[in-house]
């Protein structure tokens, strides 16, 4: 072997344990991120006999009573209608109000708008459970309660900062000079704003709308707290299984599968629009 062969010797040969290193540790963390998952649906489709009785990696008795159950019993699939209508309101809502508010924040200089700006994130900051009571209050005496778009609004509190904050960044990164020349084009604020200006922020309004898509569908306390009956969420449903015989592991486990869905969906659609946004360093 030549001198000049020998250095690539040695650097395939120290190149094939990094490689293979770093195959194991993807595994195993593909592994534990996977394995929740596949044990939901594995208990989703065992009776609650076997839940309770075996351990196994795979049902003994396969059955699919547990999907029929919610697909038919209205006070479960009703959970998650009720859901999808709030959390499609309030990212429509959230998105709508943050577009003018981050191109402000972006394009304008005025006194207090950076202690604003705070101000907004730590709505985003502060617990669902210091607004329940009164979020209860004011939309009961109001008559909201139980409604859709009580819990769409209350989670407009978190959401649209959040939203701002994303929005802002990427409407920060667009130059000035692409507002001066369309308003010299003679167009007027809105063509331009909704012709011009979104569609190069495209990537920002998909990003925020999956974010506060996500926020919306997994908040738990202020959507059980505002609601009974009518617009009862998934996520408050299944908090509410127990009965004389104790919980229904199987039905609690196939909507926790159907609950997954719609958020695998959302980033799936979306997946491009949050690689920019990672890309750009605002998410």
């Amino acid at each position: 072997m030549t001198d000049a062969a020998a250095p690539k010797a040695r650097a395939a040969g120290l190149s094939l344990p990094r490689v293979q290193s770093s195959t194991v540790v993807m595994v195993l963390y593909l592994v534990f991120l996977m394995l929740p998952i596949y044990w939901l649906v594995n208990m989703s489709l065992k009776t609650n006999d076997e839940i309770l009785s075996t351990f196994s990696l795979w049902p003994q008795d396969l059955t699919f009573a547990n999907y029929a159950t919610i697909v038919t019993d209205s006070s479960w699939y009703m959970g998650y209608v009720n859901s999808i209508i709030y959390v499609t309101l309030n990212t429509l809502i959230s998105v709508a109000v943050a577009l003018p508010a981050a191109y402000a924040f972006s394009r304008y200089q005025f006194l207090g708008d950076k202690h604003l700006f705070f101000w907004l994130l730590t709505n985003r900051m502060a617990p669902p459970a210091v607004f329940a009571l009164p979020f209860f209050q004011l939309y009961s005496s109001v008559g909201l309660f139980d409604t859709h778009i009580a819990v769409a609004l209350a989670h407009t509190l978190f959401n649209v900062p959040l939203a701002v904050w994303i929005l802002e960044g990427f409407m920060r990164g667009v130059p000035k000079e692409i507002d001066e020349t369309a308003y010299i084009d003679g167009y007027s604020f809105g063509r331009f704003f909704v012709r011009i200006f979104m569609p190069l922020i495209a990537s920002g309004i998909g990003v925020a709308a999956f974010f506060c898509f996500m926020f919306s569908w997994v908040e738990l306390l202020l959507s059980r707290t505002l609601t009974s009956v009518e617009a009862k969420p998934i996520a408050a449903t299944m908090t509410r299984t127990v009965s004389a015989s104790g919980l229904d592991w199987g039905v609690l486990a196939a909507a926790g599968v159907l609950t997954i869905l719609p958020g695998a969906l959302v980033i799936y659609f979306v997946r491009n629009y949050i690689a920019k946004g990672f890309a750009l360093g605002r998410v």
